[in-house]
C-alpha cells in the first residue's frame, strides 16, 4: 500500500513538473510565433484579426524592411556584436587564467576590481564615456562601439570563466611544466582547449547583449550608415503612422542570429553551465 501511494505521488510530481514546463514553453515560444506569423500579414489584418493566419502570406513585408535600412543595420550589428563579443571573450579567459590558476601579491585586488565591475550600471558611465570617445577619436565608430560594449561584458564573462579554470586540475598544469612547457603554451594548448564549454556560454551571453544594445549604439554611433539592429528598428516606426507588419518583419530578421548562434553552441552552453571541466 505504502509504496503504491509512492508511485502515485511520483507520477502526480512528474505530472505537475511536466505541465508547468509546457506552460513556460507556451509563454516563451507563443509571442515569438505570433511575431512570425504577423510579419506576413497586412496592417488590416494586423488589427481586425490578430490572431487568424495569414490570408494572403506578405513576403513583400520582410523585403520592404530589409530595404528601409535593416539590412545595413543588420550588417552593423554583426561587425560590432562579433567584434565585441571576441574581444570581451578573450580578454576575460586572459584575466581569469592567472588569478583562478597563479599565486601572486594582488590577486586580491583584481579580484575586487572584477567584482566591482559587477556592480557598475552603464547608464551611470554613458555621458563621460560619450566625452571620452570624442577626445580619443573613437566616437561614431565600430571600433568604439566594440572597445565599450565588450568592457561592460569583461566582469561577468571573467568571473565565470575564473569560476571554470578553479575546477580544472591544478595537475595538468604542473605536468606541463614538468615537461618543459611555459606559461602561455599551458594556457592557450591547455587550458583554452578545456574552456571551449564556458567560452561558448560567456560568448551566447555577450552576443545577446551587444547585440541588443540600444543606449550606447545611439549615443556612440552618429552617422545613419553604422547604426545598428536596435536603432533600425526604433526608426522604423513613424511619428504619425507605423506600419506594424513590415516592424514585425524587421524584428524577426533581427532574432535570426541569436538563434541560430544558440543552436550552433547550445550543447557547449548547457555543458559550460552545468560542467566544471576536469574535476581536480
Amino acid at each position: 500500500m505504502m509504496i503504491k501511494e509512492k508511485n502515485m505521488s511520483k507520477k502526480i510530481g512528474r505530472i505537475i513538473i511536466i505541465s508547468a514546463l509546457i506552460l513556460f514553453a507556451i509563454i516563451i515560444f507563443l509571442p515569438l510565433i505570433w511575431m512570425v506569423l504577423t510579419g506576413f500579414k497586412t496592417n488590416q489584418e494586423l488589427f481586425l484579426e490578430p490572431w487568424k493566419l495569414p490570408e494572403a502570406w506578405q513576403f513583400q513585408n520582410y523585403v520592404a524592411a530589409w530595404k528601409a535600412g535593416i539590412g545595413t543595420f543588420f550588417k552593423n550589428s554583426v561587425i560590432t556584436t562579433v567584434g565585441s563579443t571576441m574581444f570581451s571573450t578573450l580578454l576575460a579567459c586572459l584575466a581569469a587564467y592567472p588569478i583562478s590558476r597563479i599565486k601572486f601579491r594582488t590577486k586580491r585586488i583584481w579580484v575586487i576590481i572584477i567584482l566591482g565591475g559587477l556592480m557598475l550600471a552603464p547608464q551611470s558611465a554613458v555621458i563621460s564615456l560619450f566625452k571620452m570617445s570624442k577626445v580619443i577619436g573613437l566616437y561614431d565608430s565600430y571600433i568604439g562601439m566594440m572597445v565599450i560594449t565588450g568592457a561592460f561584458r569583461i566582469p561577468f564573462a571573467t568571473f565565470l570563466i575564473m569560476t571554470f579554470y578553479k575546477d580544472i586540475s591544478v595537475s595538468l598544469d604542473e605536468s606541463a611544466f614538468i615537461d618543459g612547457a611555459k606559461t602561455r603554451q599551458v594556457f592557450w594548448k591547455i587550458i583554452m582547449p578545456l574552456s571551449k564549454p564556458i567560452i561558448a556560454s560567456c560568448a551566447i551571453v555577450s552576443f545577446r547583449a551587444v547585440w541588443n544594445e540600444l543606449m550606447f549604439a545611439n549615443v556612440l554611433l552618429e552617422s545613419t550608415v553604422k547604426k545598428t539592429i536596435p536603432v533600425g528598428l526604433v526608426n522604423l516606426q513613424g511619428t504619425t503612422t507605423t506600419n506594424w507588419t513590415m516592424l514585425m518583419a524587421g524584428m524577426v530578421i533581427a532574432s535570426v542570429p541569436l538563434v541560430i548562434i544558440f543552436l550552433i553552441l547550445q550543447k557547449q552552453f548547457i555543458r559550460g553551465l552545468t560542467a566544471g571541466g576536469v574535476k581536480g
